[in-house]
């Protein structure tokens, strides 16, 4: 035997199934329902599930699975593009701020940067200099 009590409806469902109620009333049988109602009804799938959207507006089961399928599909796309690193370049520091680098080569040399203000050296061309006077 069935249970024939009263589902219940989450009411941007009944929104929704007005809306198509008023569609259907004012068109051809087999009319073509607009893109705007199909997206509400998959963004209401996406929330309620399927079944739940599909029964109370008698819409096609696997019709809006399709949808809800290539709404996720897209989704999907967009997330992989994001980029995995982000690089943050911080503001320069306030001028007097104070910075030191020391390197020492295997052979004892010692090398010191120590600069003051915002304009940070190249020290990486220093350094390279550096190990070819070393050798």
């Amino acid at each position: 035997m069935k249970d024939t009590s009263a589902t219940v409806v989450a009411e941007p469902i009944l929104q929704l199934q007005r809306q198509l109620e008023q569609f259907r009333s004012s068109h051809a049988h087999r009319a073509r329902i607009p893109e705007a109602l199909w997206q509400a009804a998959v963004e209401l799938a996406h929330q309620h599930g399927l079944n739940a959207v599909a029964h109370p507006l008698r819409l096609d089961y696997m019709g809006l699975k399709r949808r809800l399928a290539a709404v996720a599909e897209i989704a999907e796309k967009k997330k992989s593009r994001t980029p995995g690193f982000v690089e943050l370049v911080a503001p320069y520091a306030a001028s007097g701020a104070e910075c030191v680098i020391e390197f020492e080569s295997q052979s004892g040399g010692k090398m010191r940067i120590q600069w003051k203000g915002s304009g940070a050296p190249e020290w990486i061309s220093l350094l390279r200099a550096w190990r070819e006077a070393e050798r």
